[in-house]
């Protein structure tokens, strides 16, 4: 397909495509992460229904490798998210993109992000420094948490099969109306200690894998982002393209 212009697919008329996008494909294009959320809580049912589509997520082998755990009580998500700007502050001590370092904080950051560059690189970093200044609320002020918890002995991969999990529910949660938004900053409070495992009874074989926050938009940020385009290979009938 080619350029999408004033929600009509731009196509060549000799061809026999769908001139304009489904239900389905409107909810995908026009979703966006939403960062701010009216104090209203979201009705349990639409929690549960979001929580069903997950359910129904494809998963190698259908072993279904995962675990939810839905937060609704503020002050247990107040006491979350202190814990990680706790852990985002102790983080930053030790290495910032900001600043050049000296001593023993250069040869440190070095290794942790030769050891994770995906985790340290300076988008996400970024983020970390804004929660541990306490500019950027873990969660966005909203009033409904989905745990994510993946079962290390799935089949094939259990963090993609949780990911696709995820985004049937995001997916869903728009379709109602709903805003969220991927949160993974949690990862701190359940790898760098075990007071919130305990908490939530999370045990071998779970592992912490995202959170989504949830809850109505504070306004209406949906609608269609710019995305880069890639250059797609494309075979067929022995020949290869190069399509956009």
């Amino acid at each position: 397909m080619e350029e999408k212009v004033d929600n009509e697919v731009q196509t060549d008329p000799k061809e026999k495509y769908l001139t304009q996008y489904t239900e389905t494909e409107r909810i995908i294009l026009e979703r966006r992460s939403v960062r701010k959320y009216k104090k209203e809580q979201v009705p349990e049912w639409m929690i549960k229904r979001i929580l069903e589509t997950g359910r129904f997520a494809p998963s190698a082998g259908n072993c279904q490798p995962w675990k939810f755990v839905v937060v609704r009580d503020p002050k247990i998500i107040a006491e979350m998210t202190g814990d990680v700007v706790d852990g985002c502050k102790k983080f930053a001590k030790m290495i910032d993109y900001r600043q050049p370092g000296k001593g023993w904080k250069r040869p440190l950051a070095n290794l942790l992000i030769r050891l994770k560059p995906a985790e340290l690189h300076p988008t996400p970093f970024g983020a970390l420094n804004l929660i541990s200044e306490g500019r950027l609320d873990l969660y966005h002020g909203a009033p409904t948490v989905i745990l994510l918890f993946k079962d290390v002995r799935g089949i094939g991969s259990p963090d993609l099969d949780g990911g696709i999990a995820g985004q049937n529910m995001v997916l869903a949660a728009h379709s109602m109306g709903l805003g969220t938004c991927w949160v993974s900053f949690a990862k701190l409070i359940f790898e760098q200690g075990n007071k919130w495992n305990k908490f939530f009874g999370v045990e071998y074989p779970y592992k912490f894998l995202t959170s989504l926050s949830v809850g109505f938009p504070f306004s209406k940020p949906d609608g269609m982002v710019a995305r880069q385009t890639h250059a797609i290979d494309w075979y067929e009938d022995g020949a290869k393209a190069s399509i956009m």
